[in-house]
C-alpha cells in the first residue's frame, strides 16, 4: 500500500488549518459591516446581493463557505422588507453552501416595535420575523442590538445574544463635565434603561410622564424630578420622527433645564425628523451607526454617530472562540 501523500508546502497547510471565520454583509449597512471586518482583522467574505429590474433579490456567495462559522451583518432598516429578504436568502444560499453555523447579526430588529397583540386581529409582527429567521432562514443564532422590547428574545428557540449600546454612550459622555448632568427617560417604559445610564454616570434620574387627557387633545407633559439649571440627557432606544423627543426638550426647558441632549442606539429618523431637529432647541442629538444615516443626516451639525462596530466585532470573536460575552452585556 503506498505511503500518504505529505502536505505539499506551507501555504496548503496553512491553508488546510485556516480560520473558518466568515462574515458576509446585506446591503442594508455596509459601512458598519466593514467596520467589524477592521475590527476582526480580517476582510469581508464575497457575496453578491443585487436586485433585478422587477425588485426581486438575487444572491450568490462567492466563495468557498464550507464548515465555515458565518456571521451575516444586516439590520434590518429601511426598507425593511427588502433588508429582512436579503437576510432570509444570504442565509438560505449558505446552508445549501454548507456553512456549519450561521449567525443573523442584526444591529437592528425591524418590527420590533409590534411585539405583542394590543387591539383586535393585528399580527405579531415581531414574533413573525422571529419565526422566519428560525424556520425559513435557519439561522442558528442571533446577535442584536438594543432590542426595542426585550422580550422579544423570548420569540426565538435559538440563542440570542442580546447587547447594549451603553458602553459606548457611557464612555463618550464620561468625557463632559457632568456636574451638572440629570439623565432623563422619556417615557415610563424607559425608566429601567435610563436609570442605569444614571448609575453609571452617577447622576440623579428624571422622568417624563406622557398623558393625553382627552381624545384628540394633545399629550401633557409632566417632569417628574428637579432639572431647573440642569443639563438634560434623554436616553431612548431609537428616534423614529422626532415628534416626542422635541416636545419633551420644550417641557425641559420651560421647566428650568440648562440644556438638552439626546443619545439613542437607533437613528431610524423617518419623515421630518431631521428637520426637526434641526430646528429644535436641542444642543446635539448621539446616535450609533446600527443604521447608515441618511446624506441629510450626516450633514446636520447637531448630529452626532457613534460606531457600535468594536462592540459587535468583540461579541463576533467571543462567539466564535466558544468564550463568555456576558462581559458586553452592561
Amino acid at each position: 500500500m503506498a505511503a500518504p501523500k505529505p502536505v505539499q508546502d506551507l501555504e496548503t497547510a496553512r491553508e488546510m488549518t485556516h480560520d473558518r471565520l466568515k462574515i458576509i454583509s446585506g446591503n442594508a449597512n455596509l459601512r458598519l459591516a466593514q467596520g467589524i471586518c477592521e475590527e476582526l482583522g480580517c476582510e469581508p467574505a464575497g457575496a453578491t446581493v443585487k436586485q433585478f429590474s422587477d425588485h426581486e433579490i438575487w444572491v450568490q456567495i462567492d466563495e468557498n463557505v464550507r464548515g465555515g462559522d458565518v456571521f451575516i451583518i444586516q439590520p434590518t432598516c429601511t426598507p425593511a422588507d427588502r433588508h429582512l429578504m436579503e437576510l432570509l436568502l444570504i442565509s438560505d444560499a449558505l446552508k445549501r453552501a454548507s456553512a456549519k453555523r450561521i449567525t443573523a447579526v442584526l444591529p437592528y430588529y425591524g418590527y420590533a416595535r409590534q411585539d405583542r397583540k394590543d387591539r383586535s386581529r393585528v399580527p405579531i409582527s415581531a414574533k413573525v420575523v422571529a419565526s422566519m429567521l428560525e424556520r425559513v432562514a435557519r439561522v442558528d443564532r442571533i446577535l442584536t442590538l438594543d432590542l426595542h422590547a426585550a422580550q422579544i428574545q423570548g420569540f426565538f428557540d435559538i440563542p440570542v445574544d442580546h447587547l447594549f449600546a451603553a458602553p459606548v454612550f457611557i464612555d463618550y459622555f464620561r468625557q463632559r463635565d457632568l456636574d451638572t448632568l440629570i439623565v432623563v427617560s422619556p417615557d415610563a417604559g424607559g425608566v429601567e434603561r435610563a436609570r442605569a445610564f444614571a448609575k453609571r454616570l452617577e447622576a440623579p434620574l428624571a422622568i417624563i410622564d406622557k398623558r393625553r387627557e382627552q381624545p384628540n387633545v394633545a399629550e401633557v407633559m409632566h417632569i417628574i424630578g428637579d432639572v431647573e439649571g440642569r443639563d438634560c440627557l434623554i436616553v431612548d432606544d431609537l428616534i423614529d420622527t422626532a415628534g416626542t423627543l422635541v416636545k419633551a426638550t420644550e417641557a425641559l426647558l420651560e421647566k428650568g433645564a440648562a440644556s438638552v441632549t439626546a443619545c439613542a442606539t437607533h437613528a431610524v429618523l423617518s419623515g421630518p425628523a431631521i428637520e426637526r431637529i434641526n430646528a429644535s432647541r436641542l444642543k446635539e442629538v448621539v446616535l450609533t451607526d446600527s443604521i447608515p444615516l441618511s446624506p441629510e443626516g450626516e450633514a446636520s451639525e447637531k448630529i452626532t454617530i457613534l460606531s457600535v462596530a468594536r462592540l459587535l466585532a468583540r461579541a463576533i470573536q467571543s462567539i466564535h472562540e466558544e468564550t463568555s460575552v456576558s462581559s458586553l452585556f452592561v
